[in-house]
């Protein structure tokens, strides 16, 4: 006698149930173990596309939750790791939880699956809610955001986990077959289903719909995918009463999820509101970011945010590009290149220099480049340099332009760019980025490169200025004070203690051939903020902060702390 449950050997195809041979159960195939409304084939081919769903839903699931991790608390490798990582071993312990369950698959999967389109599709409303409204209390509340994503991610990780014990068991129950061809065949149409869910996500939900509407309609799928397979193909193993729960069950998620997908551009209006207050003018999302805008109207200042992180400040940027651009406007100056800067705001400083005949302005996301040009008041603040006819724009990879840029042909480059703590931005402070700067600046030229606060990364800024010199450069570091407190510029996105902790910005002027000293361009224009002898005092007051013996930063091997 063959027990019912014994996979039989490999390569046959008979199947059994109990000693008196195989059974014909209603409208399936002789050999199915429970009664089906289809044929055997049909019913094995529906339960791989219901695998292949599940694993689609269940990526998204996970690719969201790393890009929350991302935009609502700072771009960290370390953030990305936990999700993961806890992830992975909740999918363990819910692999192994679900074996207690493998009596009433049916019904178990049929749980499993609202209650994850209920958790997997509400966590990005859910993280986003308490990051806004939450994210200044301080206190104990201080972490809510990250102990809530772990809860989230747990959670997930056990529902995802258990899913393939109860689809193994499930797929048995139609055909009997060894093992190692069942494993075979679900792995298959769950890596299947991962690939498609790993590349809808980045190409198709994210730029489409958004972070909070693709995961309410991922959910949605993933409740109507799994309500269908059980009391569609497996509704005579459950009973009556599991049936209507089941059924009651997937409507109310069905509805929760609708409901919030109604009502997502509102809540999304209110948590920009609790964040950033009532000015929010503009709110797009680019292909490469979210980009921001508040202020700007009625004596307000403007302020840019890109992914949450504030990178204009109309109370403070003119210190900033001051210090950026006019310290290395001394000697050569006729040729320039921008790097970043699509805000048109680094330009603007440098066409207030004479001799100006080319600025080359590379930046990564046109929507910025875009708003730059049309936006009253960020064209007004920027003086419409980007409209200037000695000002060429390229919407590019920084990096990526550089290895292709003529060799020599510049003798100022700007590099304008984000904080090199956001992974992102990381490529752009190594010691290969620094070696294509080197190769496009002309004999006698300059690059000065933003570090970052100096204050509260003491570290970071001086990795900058030991990864220039490894480069072959020849550096002094500047540091500027006057930074208006308010959202961090950095890479944690906090607005609480974080954005306290920025009050001053540091730069690195740089050379090939000779030591380059900050000081202002005699036959230039007189900037506001800046002197001669204030120069001389932030070259100073950057050489107190110095941390020696630092290594330089690479692609392989990055050394700025996140």
């Amino acid at each position: 006698m063959i027990d019912r449950q014994a996979p039989v050997p490999p390569g046959s195809t008979q199947t059994w149930d109990g000693p008196d041979g195989p059974l014909a159960d209603g409208p399936g195939d002789a050999g199915s173990v429970v009664p089906l409304p289809v044929r055997q084939g049909t019913g094995r081919w529906l339960v791989l596309a219901g695998v292949f769903v599940c694993a689609a839903c269940g990526l998204v699931y996970e690719l969201e939750l790393v890009a929350l991790a991302t935009y609502l608390m700072g771009d960290s490798i370390a953030q990305t790791s936990v999700v993961l990582s806890v992830m992975v071993f909740a999918m363990g312990i819910g692999s192994l939880a679900a074996k207690r369950l493998r009596r009433h698959a049916a019904a178990g999967f049929g749980a499993i699956e609202a209650t994850l389109a209920l958790v997997g599709g509400g966590s990005a409303m859910a993280l986003y809610a308490v990051f806004a409204w939450t994210g200044d209390w301080g206190g104990m509340w201080a972490d809510g955001p990250r102990c809530l994503l772990v809860a989230f991610s747990l959670a997930t990780g056990l529902l995802i986990g258990a899913e393939v014990p109860l689809l193994m068991e499930l797929i048995q129950r139609i055909r009997r077959q060894d093992a190692g061809g069942a494993v075979a065949d679900l792995s298959a149409a769950d890596y299947v289903g991962a690939l498609v869910g790993g590349l809808a996500f980045p190409f198709l939900l994210l730029p489409v719909l958004g972070q909070l509407t693709g995961a309410l309609i991922t959910g949605a799928v993933n409740a109507v995918v799994g309500g269908a397979l059980v009391l569609g193909l497996f509704r005579h193993d459950l009973s009556r009463r599991a049936r209507r729960l089941l059924l009651t069950a997937n409507i109310c998620v069905l509805t929760l999820l609708a409901s919030a997908a109604v009502l997502v551009d509102d809540f999304e209006r209110a948590a920009r509101h609790a964040l950033y207050g009532a000015d929010v003018r503009v709110a797009v999302h680019t292909d490469v970011q979210e980009v921001l805008l508040t202020g700007g109207r009625d004596g307000r200042p403007l302020n840019l945010f890109l992914d949450g992180r504030l990178r204009v400040s109309g109370r403070d940027e003119l210190r900033y590009h001051e210090a950026l651009v006019h310290p290395a406007m001394t000697g050569r100056h006729a040729r320039l290149l921008v790097l970043g800067g699509g805000d048109g705001l680094a330009a603007r400083e440098v066409l207030r220099h004479p001799g100006v005949r080319r600025v080359d302005v590379v930046a990564l996301d046109p929507g910025v480049v875009r708003l730059a040009r049309t936006d009253p008041a960020l064209s007004r603040l920027n003086a419409h340099s980007l409209d200037d006819p000695r000002v060429h724009v390229v919407t590019a990879d920084a990096f990526d332009w550089l290895r292709t840029a003529p060799t020599a042909a510049y003798d100022v480059v700007v590099s304008d760019l984000p904080h090199p703590g956001i992974t992102a931005s990381t490529k752009l402070y190594a010691q290969e980025f620094y070696g294509l700067a080197r190769q496009v600046l002309a004999p006698g030229g300059r690059l000065v490169v933003h570090g970052g606060a100096v204050e509260s990364r003491p570290r970071d800024f001086w990795t900058l200025d030991a990864t220039l010199r490894a480069a072959g450069l020849r550096t002094t570091a500047y540091r500027v004070r006057g930074r208006q407190a308010g959202y961090a510029a950095g890479p944690d996105r906090g607005p609480a203690d974080g954005a306290r902790a920025h009050r001053d910005w540091g730069f690195v002027l740089a050379a090939d051939r000779h030591t380059p000293r900050p000081r202002l361009d005699p036959a230039g224009p007189r900037p506001r903020t800046l002197t001669d002898a204030s120069l001389a005092a932030d070259v100073r007051a950057a050489e107190r902060t110095r941390v020696p013996g630092l290594p330089p930063s690479t692609l392989v091997h990055p050394r700025y702390s996140d």
